[in-house]
């Protein structure tokens, strides 16, 4: 079985914003390139013999979007655009009304007439007691993908955001999981059951990549039915990972919580796994 990878990559500007509060003059940039990063290398392994694939940018975001090739046609492209444009519009307006939103470490609580991403992402936040900006990725790209699911026929398809994925699938996807400079980075693949979906999978790491993190964990992945409240939740929990030691305990609180369907932590060569998803080993990157 084919598998593509994952990592987490938050661009450093509308997620940086959460961190700080602050706003940051992001101009639009080149698509296979992350600004205080570099080159999204993943995306080279991201399964182009089962997928027909294409990139959209505005801004600071930047989305990659597989569709299984006997549904793909290129009008998806523009419309996807116009639907990442219009949730940023949505979201950078209603920040710009209320700043603490962005800024926020914890829950912000939004009204039913607010903007709807917004409100997505207050309701991950309070579930997972976050701010509301560590749902912004996982929201972004499950909004995009049921438009595209809405306005097409659509038999499989992958979004990735920055390490945070949607996925609809007919058919088992393993994701391979990206830990930095780890002795693990590459040799772990969470099996996503076609069955389970639509669902999240949604990353975050406290050394790879420019996002601030409270944590240490090289990475932290989460499976949940809600893409935003999966990006939230592995905010939340890898927060927590301080050092291997912590994995252990981290993995009990995670398999507490029934909104979580799988979850693998992976700190200082050591791995801690749990929930209904499968581990298959991977080929290193």
């Amino acid at each position: 079985m084919k598998s593509i990878s994952v990592m987490k990559t938050d661009d450093p500007g509308i997620n940086a914003e959460r961190q700080t509060g602050k706003r940051q003059n992001i101009l639009p940039h080149d698509s296979s390139e992350l600004r205080g990063f570099g080159k999204r290398f993943y995306r080279e392994r991201m399964g182009e013999d089962r997928f027909r694939s294409f990139v959209i940018t505005c801004k600071d975001s930047d989305l990659w979007i597989g569709v299984d090739a006997d549904s793909y046609c290129h009008q998806m492209k523009s419309f996807a655009l116009e639907k990442l444009i219009e949730l940023r519009y949505a979201l950078e307006s209603y920040i710009h009304l209320y700043p603490e939103f962005q800024a926020s470490f914890v829950p912000v609580k939004t009204k039913p007439e607010d903007p709807a991403i917004a409100v997505e992402m207050s309701k991950a936040a309070q579930i997972a007691g976050t701010g509301p900006m560590a749902a912004v990725a996982g929201a972004f790209a499950e909004f995009i993908g049921k438009a595209l699911l809405k306005e097409f026929k659509i038999d499989e398809i992958v979004i990735e955001n920055g390490g945070d994925i949607f996925l609809q699938l007919k058919h088992n996807l393993v994701l391979s999981i990206y830990a930095g400079e780890s002795a693990l980075t590459g040799k772990l693949g969470l099996e996503i059951p076609a069955l389970a979906t639509p669902l999240g999978v949604c990353t975050s790491s406290g050394t790879v990549g420019p996002s601030i993190s409270f944590g240490r964990a090289d990475a932290i992945v989460i499976a949940s039915k809600n893409t935003a409240l999966a990006d939230a939740f592995a905010s939340a929990y890898g927060n927590k990972v301080k050092s291997a030691n912590d994995i252990s305990d981290v993995i009990k609180l995670i398999r507490k919580n029934k909104k979580i369907l799988s979850s693998v932590i992976i700190c200082e060569g050591k791995a801690g796994i749990c929930g209904q998803f499968n581990i298959k080993p991977t080929s290193k990157a």
